[in-house]
């Protein structure tokens, strides 16, 4: 997610769309008129543009088909709760950063999704 402190979403999804070279198409959820989508591979990061308030920034989504469950597995990991939004979770890493867990949103999620049994991946 790309977020862009701006009131003009069209003209921040035409830089980036521009500067990533990927088209920029606007998603089919009238609510969701703050957002463009860039159209990247399938094998790509799905790319958002995003008008904000508040200062411009990146932001990764961690898309689950069970964001409650997803959260309380992250905040296993060290990760807190900020606020629901809509439909998903704005959350807190350990170290700072700020991410949202949502729902499905790629076309591949069913096959492509990690699946976490029993204790999640670490690192060593």
């Amino acid at each position: 997610m790309i977020d862009c402190q701006t009131e003009d979403v069209e003209v921040a999804a035409a830089f980036w769309s521009r500067a990533l070279g990927w088209a920029a198409e606007k998603l089919s959820n009238p609510s969701d008129e703050s957002y463009r989508r860039l159209d990247s591979p399938p094998s790509e990061i799905s790319i958002l543009v995003q008008a904000v308030t508040h200062t411009s920034r990146v932001h990764l989504d961690i898309e689950t088909d069970n964001i409650e469950a997803e959260v309380r597995r992250l905040e296993q990991l060290g990760a807190k709760r900020l606020a629901q939004v809509k439909r998903w979770w704005i959350v807190e890493a350990p170290t700072g950063q700020r991410f949202c867990v949502i729902g499905p949103q790629r076309a591949d999620f069913e096959t492509e999704a990690n699946v976490w049994g029993g204790a999640p991946p670490g690192i060593g």
